[in-house]
């Protein structure tokens, strides 16, 4: 296998493209952040690497927890580490990379940043646990991604402020949100299996509302974004064309039409995420 090859394959094995979520929030609470802090080149090169490199050991260990399942179900089967195109101990060598690049670019960051990676890389580790006993699980997705813009915060100015709360909360509701949709392709399969997702707990049309509701409290926590920093109307257009997308989204799926929720997953969340990073972008 050649270098190429083995990147895309280890890309597919933690579906590095889903990056694109969670990255522009990350980004953009930096935005925020270096109003009043200046941000070297360095900084900004640290916190990419942090991030994608805590994703990467979450989606590989992910991986490595859930292997039993992934063989089970059909969506998952062709995975590279079911097919056996990644065996387990390279996927364990892998997480173990991804974490020590993790807590490496956090040392790099600061003094306070690796004292608080510890805890985070074990909240983004224990996710993977979550649906074997609460429907719940979602939201801990949501918490897990969601401490990217604080963190990205702290890294920046050295401090906390409850005003970048606004920005995490909107990424856990959002994240959260569209995980309940992403779960009800295995309605069936969690159900079998015994796992506590919430579209095999509570049904479809019951789980797409409480989607509905968090993708509603995503809007108003960005919203009250827009007062706490000051940004432009400019931000405001922006955040109407991501309520239009929103809605976009929940049309897209329904409980009798569950097809397309790789359309609005991917196409659509994609789209969210990188015109709330240009809406900050422009209201700064």
């Amino acid at each position: 296998m050649t270098l190429i090859s083995k990147i895309h394959t280890y890309g597919r094995l933690i579906k590095f493209s889903h990056t694109i979520f969670a990255l522009p929030f990350a980004l953009a609470a930096l935005l925020l952040a270096k109003v009043n802090h200046p941000v070297s080149f360095g900084t900004v090169v640290l916190i990419i690497v942090a991030m994608a490199s805590a994703r990467s050991a979450a989606m590989g260990f992910n991986r490595l927890a859930d292997h039993r399942y992934d063989r089970l179900n059909p969506r998952t089967a062709n995975r590279p580490h079911v097919t056996g195109q990644v065996d387990l101990f390279s996927v364990l060598l892998f997480i173990l990379f991804s974490a020590l690049v993790f807590l490496g670019a956090a040392a790099l960051l600061g003094h306070l940043c690796f004292v608080l990676s510890l805890p985070l890389l074990a909240i983004l580790l224990f996710y993977s646990f979550t649906k074997r006993f609460t429907t719940l699980c979602h939201l801990a997705l949501g918490f897990a991604i969601g401490l990217a813009p604080a963190a990205v915060w702290i890294a920046v100015t050295g401090g906390f402020s409850w005003k970048i709360l606004l920005l995490s909360l909107a990424l856990m509701t959002y994240i959260a949100g569209f995980d309940i949709l992403y779960a009800c392709q295995d309605i069936d399969f969690d159900r079998q299996q015994n796992l506590f997702s919430l579209p095999a707990c509570w049904g479809a049309p019951r789980a797409l509302f409480f989607s509905t509701a968090l993708h509603v409290l995503t809007l108003l926590f960005l919203l009250l974004l827009y007062f706490a920093f000051h940004l432009g109307w400019i931000y405001l257009l922006f955040l109407f064309v991501i309520s239009i997308l929103i809605f976009t989204e929940h049309k897209l799926v329904r409980p009798d039409c569950l097809d397309r929720v790789n359309i609005a997953f991917f196409h659509v969340n994609s789209a969210i995420s990188v015109l709330l990073f240009l809406g900050i972008l422009a209201g700064r």
